[in-house]
């Protein structure tokens, strides 16, 4: 792992034809910034074809992007989050450590906004994008993920008490200190890390801050199904609240 500032992963799970359509477009972005980032895509556990057509797709761009990392294989699927954990642990130098959904939602060029707003600010330990609709930023979502995500973030914050206005949008960078600091406490590598982290974080003393998007849209393909996974959500949030209130006794 080289000597970057940030280590920027991509965590994808049988993600070969959206990660095609989206990581050409992020290496352009990362290699006419400024920013010093390393970046690393996470196969977690994909099935082979899927895996075989994301490593085509890493080693074709390797050759004039130096800044990608070879394809980190998982042998079994960990889970977002713990596709993510294992790549933020390849790296020991990097100040910031970051990740950006694999499907494109969030465009390339908001993934070095981020990353120069997080290295520019000398008050900031986690800087999390999320998805809010303002005049003269798009954010194309559908009304049912748009409601889905609005009931999570009322749940999330009367079950923790952390009023996070997007806990599960996908750009987040955290500072290598800061997630050393939590490491060991982080338990969840599904559908409840993003809270568990930022929970983590801010019972650690860390300083937290949300940022909107200048622009997010829905990409077909998407894994997480509502109904089913509203069920899981709401249980690992019920974990997550047992778990702060007892670390708090």
């Amino acid at each position: 792992m080289s000597h970057a500032e940030t280590l920027l992963v991509v965590p994808a799970f049988n993600e070969g034809q959206r990660l095609a359509a989206f990581l050409p477009d992020l290496c352009n972005k990362i290699s006419t910034s400024s920013q010093n980032i390393s970046l690393l895509v996470i196969d977690d556990g994909s099935l082979t074809t899927e895996s075989t057509a994301m490593r085509a797709c890493v080693e074709s761009l390797r050759a004039t992007h130096p800044f990608l990392q070879p394809l980190l294989t998982l042998p079994e699927n960990l889970g977002k989050g713990g596709a993510i954990y294992a790549g933020w642990s390849t790296s020991t130098s990097a100040e910031w450590l970051g990740f950006i959904d694999a499907d494109g939602a969030v465009p390339a060029a908001e993934a070095i906004r981020f990353a120069r707003m997080a290295h520019e600010s000398t008050n900031t330990d986690g800087l999390f994008a999320n998805r809010i609709q303002m005049l003269g930023r798009p954010i194309e979502r559908t009304f049912t993920r748009h409601l889905a995500g609005r009931i999570y973030a009322t749940l999330s914050a009367n079950l923790t008490g952390i009023p996070v206005y997007d806990s599960q949008c996908g750009l987040k960078f955290v500072r290598r200190s800061c997630y050393e600091r939590v490491r060991p406490g982080l338990t969840e590598t599904r559908f409840g890390f993003d809270m568990e982290l930022i929970a983590l974080l801010q019972r650690a003393g860390c300083r937290l801050r949300e940022e909107p998007l200048s622009s997010w849209r829905d990409i077909p393909g998407g894994k997480v199904h509502l109904v089913r996974d509203s069920f899981r959500m709401f249980v690992s949030l019920l974990s997550l609240r047992r778990k702060l209130q007892k670390s708090a006794k």
